[in-house]
């Protein structure tokens, strides 16, 4: 394995930590903003949580991630692995999900959420489903 791709896995796993890290995280807050009142102190609390937490984690470890992992399959010669196609279907789908989230930050931070605290809630559960798929591609490419 040469220097350029350990460092490469390596930083597209940290990234990935990161990203996944918040994309649990911040359906969480939602979950409790969508039931706090608007314009109390504790929704204005939950409006900077939710905006540093996209604006300074989870949208740029999203961009790393994407870096380091299209320069590891290019650096592997991965283009042409059906594994590597579901993994970045998988992967548009999460960030997709993040353009969602993005946009219901923007809408708390504009009060007009009209959302539950139940849709959050299983909101928070597809990031979650989409790793497991991730991981089992990358771990086991199962073709």
């Amino acid at each position: 394995m040469s220097d350029l791709y350990g460092w490469l896995k390596i930083l597209h796993i940290l990234s990935l930590i990161a990203w996944m890290a918040a994309m649990f995280y911040l359906p969480r807050l939602m979950v409790y903003h969508a039931d706090a009142a608007p314009g109390s102190d504790k929704a204005e609390t939950f409006k900077v949580m939710e905006r540093r937490l996209l604006k300074a984690i989870a949208t740029p470890a999203m961009i790393a991630t994407w870096v380091f992992g299209l320069l590891l399959a290019w650096q592997g010669g991965w283009f042409v692995s059906g594994w590597l196609h579901a993994k970045l279907l998988l992967v548009l789908i999460l960030s997709g999900v993040h353009g969602y989230l993005a946009g219901a930050v923007r809408r708390f931070a504009a009060d007009a959420n009209t959302k539950s605290a139940r849709f959050y809630r299983i909101l928070n559960e597809v990031p979650t489903v989409l790793l497991i798929g991730i991981v089992i591609l990358v771990v086991l490419k199962p073709f």
